[in-house]
């Protein structure tokens, strides 16, 4: 990992009219822009997503968490065999 992977990055958002930043590491904007793209929604939406969701953790980290589980269903989708029993 390089130092400027580690260095969090602020971004600024509208949600539900309000305006809020979170600051994250580039290999989560990484993913999570990944996400949208694959989703077909915008950044904006899916922060918004999972603000809806979170609970009364901070954004920052729900959407560290929802990265992190995004990442595991995306894998094990990737690596489901169909069940083949051969």
């Amino acid at each position: 990992m390089t130092s400027g992977a580690a260095r969090p990055v602020k971004r600024s958002f509208s949600i539900r009219g309000h305006r809020t930043s979170i600051s994250l590491e580039a290999p989560f904007w990484d993913a999570l822009k990944e996400a949208a793209s694959r989703e077909g929604v915008s950044l904006a939406s899916l922060i918004a997503r999972i603000d809806e969701a979170r609970g009364t953790a901070g954004l920052s980290s729900a959407v560290r968490i929802w990265i992190l589980e995004d990442v595991r269903t995306v894998a094990s989708v990737t690596q489901y065999d169909g069940g083949n029993r051969d």
